[in-house]
């Protein structure tokens, strides 16, 4: 009973809950770029092909684009002040897991599972939300239905592959 308390203690403080959907920095839109404009995911989380970590982009990222276009408003006009004296966006991190959870973007992906599976259909959000609970047992029932593709190799249900 002590530890039950101690892991739902744990996994509220750390905003790992479906809804949760802090406000920004930066009011970013997801669904602006990803959805209207097809920004594709992996053009700002380039992590994710190759790490753990799928990463919060760098601000020289968004200046990429964000150099060149005319349309300004207080919130470009607040990234192009922090890039000029090389300071980060403060983001907060919203698709949070335990520490005692290791997760692979980059395995993931190699498995051909898109980003929506566990993100949720983030091109159609203004405000990034946590959609998916990220429970242990809703990770295990998507490596048991091997991603919704019957024909996928079994993904790995081991504990030492998530826990250690």
């Amino acid at each position: 009973m002590l530890v039950a308390g101690f892991v739902c203690r744990e996994l509220a403080r750390v905003g790992v809950h479906q809804g949760y959907a802090p406000a920004q920095p930066i009011a970013f839109s997801h669904k602006l770029h990803a959805g209207d404009s097809h920004v594709p995911c992996l053009y700002c989380h380039f992590g994710a092909r190759t790490s753990r970590h799928a990463g919060i982009p760098p601000s020289a990222v968004c200046m990429n684009c964000h150099g060149l276009l005319q349309k300004q408003s207080e919130d470009i006009e607040k990234l192009k002040e922090l890039v000029a004296e090389r300071r980060p966006i403060a983001w907060i991190k919203v698709h949070n897991l335990p520490d005692f959870v290791y997760f692979n973007h980059s395995q993931h992906l190699l498995a051909a599972i898109d980003c929506q599976s566990c993100h949720g259909h983030v091109e159609r959000m203004t405000r990034v939300e946590q959609q998916s609970p990220l429970t242990m047992g809703w990770c295990i029932d998507c490596h048991r239905m091997r991603g919704g593709d019957p024909n996928a190799p079994a993904a790995n249900l081991d504990c030492g592959k998530c826990h250690y």
